[in-house]
């Protein structure tokens, strides 16, 4: 599959994955200062953004639709930083094709399976009549009976888009991830990556815990963790500054 990215700045190349009903718009604004000393690629995952949608979804397909666009672009080496969903697949493309990897980054997700938690936001999401709604005010009404947070309400509904005058339509595959969210959530089976890799996590989020370090060093055998104490899940977005300054201070280390 062919994948709608952008790209900003020059340099060694470092490729973001956008997390689960995210795009690469979510992005931008760390992009461009990442891009002040790197090229940064914005990739839409398949499903999301502007990129194709298809029934078939899974972790192996995602880091397959990526290799596909890495050797379109003729890299051979690359950085790689995934939030959530994209971090699991920045995992399996890791798994799959690690010779392609200098520098990997995952923020807030390990490789192991969690439990299906996303029950509110795909009934909200999937109560929005599109049929009957015309607005996003409407669309915002409608999901704040089931998310009360503000901010979380704004970041879902980033995905409607005007089909035409008057009709909203959803970039997101909507039914394909309501049916695959025990996919989504599942782990990803990985012996062992000796990449430098870097784990991010928020220090009020509960998707790695200190219970989990051990596995994570024992499968990524050349890996750091760094946790943002006072960020949840969206670390990248809750703490940008620091969450850059880290990142940057592990790419620029030999």
């Amino acid at each position: 599959m062919k994948l709608h990215y952008r790209t900003i700045g020059e340099g060694e190349p470092l490729f973001i994955l956008h997390g689960l009903f995210g795009s690469s718009d979510n992005w931008q604004t760390l992009g461009k200062r990442f891009a002040e000393k790197y090229k940064v690629y914005l990739v839409d995952q398949r499903n999301h953004g502007h990129s194709p949608q298809s029934d078939i979804f899974g972790y192996h397909e995602m880091a397959e639709d990526f290799h596909e666009l890495i050797q379109d672009l003729g890299l051979t080496k690359i950085n790689l930083l995934g939030h959530s969903m994209g971090g699991k697949t920045a995992i399996q493309f890791a798994k799959d094709h690690e010779e392609f990897i200098d520098k990997l980054i995952i923020a807030d997700i390990s490789h192991k399976r969690y439990p299906v938690h996303h029950d509110q936001i795909l009934d909200g999401l999937n109560a929005i009549d599109l049929e009957k709604v015309k607005t996003r005010s409407g669309a915002d009404e409608n999901l704040s009976t089931y998310i009360s947070e503000i901010g979380v309400r704004q970041f879902l509904l980033k995905n409607l888009y005007w089909v035409e005058s008057g009709k909203l339509g959803w970039r997101i595959n909507l039914p394909i991830l309501t049916a695959k969210i025990a996919d989504i959530v599942g782990g990803i089976d990985v012996d062992k990556i000796s990449r430098p890799t870097l784990f991010i996590r928020g220090g009020r989020s509960n998707y790695i815990l200190e219970s989990d370090y051990e596995n994570i060093h024992n499968t990524f055998t050349n890996s750091l963790i760094y946790t943002i104490e006072e960020s949840g899940h969206w670390v990248h977005a809750e703490a940008a500054d620091e969450f850059y300054t880290t990142v940057m201070d592990f790419l620029a280390k030999d």
